[in-house]
């Protein structure tokens, strides 16, 4: 049998982070003591009164099929959501309740961009918005960043970067690999190119409430009523609530946006998990205390990650201003990303993503998502693995 697979399916680039997950989990299994770095989720437990609340949905017997752009109360409540939180003002059906933040971000792609469209994503980015544009026959358009601005695209090249063909720019703040979080004004002023342009803006806010030493966000739509106009905010309760499993993210659009992604999803996943937006519910209009405590214990894991990584020779690391990540510097050992974080596995027995995943080969992505004495056993293993390199 001849299985033909489609052109787009044969563009997607395997993932780096699934293969090293693959390996640890090996490792595991054979009975090592393998230190890992890759989790992209909270180590903490989801809220109690969410889990309860979807228990009691599911007790209800609330297990059938709900609107596909999700039920009204959790729509309502990420309108107000936005509206406490951001100052802005989005109608219920501008809201659509998706899959996971991943499943957001993946709609947004698929309902504004077509063949021969670009758009343009800063590097590091998170490794599936490239694969997403591939996959709506749309170009991903990479604009390299560094350590040397805190991995932040300058407002020269994005101007740089836009053509006629340009459709949408991606902007991640927090950011996922490597804790960067813009401040306003560069917020603002990217924000203001895309409107100069006709661009339209896909704002990541997933990591939002997750921020240090005074770090403040600011979503792009906020500024003016053009730049609400050129946004899409994707966002989802992963992060700030610990439902990695719970699938569930949301977005808010323009309404004719918000329309076609909605006929999307009807056509895809249809709802998501009924019992659990019951949750979302729950974790939206609920407690909030949990929140301090984690980043109070995200905070200092992250204070001693950083200093320890910084007095490795060999290896320098910004320090993350939002999110769960850092991103250290490995070139200086000479190895590629990937051979590094291979060796690292298989000798030390520590698990971290290379950079090349990210779009940017000479760094590696560790998790701070993981109780301290971990941490501290982890770098503990990357030093004596560094210092081997160096003879």
């Amino acid at each position: 049998m001849n299985y033909r697979i489609s052109n787009r399916a044969e563009s997607l680039t395997p993932s780096l982070t699934l293969a090293i997950s693959a390996k640890a989990k090996q490792m595991k299994a054979e009975g090592h003591d393998v230190v890992g770095f890759g989790a992209g989720e909270p180590d903490f437990d989801t809220p109690q009164h969410i889990k309860d609340a979807a228990a009691a949905a599911l007790e209800e017997g609330f297990t059938k099929y709900t609107p596909s752009s999700g039920i009204p109360e959790l729509r309502k409540a990420v309108a107000d959501k936005f509206k406490s939180d951001n100052g802005l003002d989005y109608d219920p059906s501008q809201i659509i309740i998706s899959c996971g933040g991943k499943h957001s971000c993946y709609n947004v792609i698929m309902a504004t961009c077509q063949e021969d469209d670009e758009v343009v994503i800063p590097a590091p980015y998170w490794l599936s918005y490239p694969e997403m544009v591939k996959l709506a026959g749309a170009k991903p358009v990479v604009i390299p960043t560094s350590d040397e601005t805190e991995f932040k695209v300058t407002p020269e090249q994005l101007r740089s970067a836009i053509t006629s063909r340009t459709r949408l720019f991606i902007l991640n703040s927090p950011s996922n690999p490597t804790g960067t979080v813009y401040t306003p004004a560069e917020i603002r002023e990217l924000g203001d190119i895309c409107v100069e342009n006709g661009v339209l803006i896909m704002s990541d806010e997933i990591y939002e409430k997750l921020l240090y030493d005074g770090a403040e966000h600011a979503s792009v739509a906020g500024f003016s009523e053009q730049h609400y106009a050129h946004t899409i905010i994707v966002h989802g309760l992963a992060k700030a609530y610990s439902m990695t499993g719970w699938r569930l993210g949301y977005l808010a659009a323009p309404e004719p946006i918000a329309k076609a992604i909605n006929s999307i999803q009807s056509h895809s996943t249809s709802n998501p998990t009924s019992f659990a937006q019951k949750g979302g519910v729950a974790a939206l209009t609920g407690p909030q205390d949990h929140l301090q405590s984690w980043l109070d214990e995200f905070s200092k894991r992250r204070g001693y990650a950083h200093e320890t990584l910084n007095n490795i020779p060999g290896i320098s690391c910004v320090n993350a201003k939002g999110a769960f990540y850092l991103f250290p510097k490995i070139s200086n050992f000479g190895l590629s990303s990937a051979e590094f974080c291979r060796r690292l596995l298989e000798e030390d027995k520590v698990a971290a993503v290379p950079g090349a995943a990210f779009g940017a080969d000479e760094y590696i992505r560790l998790s701070y998502a993981t109780d301290i004495d971990n941490i501290r056993k982890g770098l503990d293993r990357l030093a004596a693995f560094t210092g081997k390199l160096q003879g």
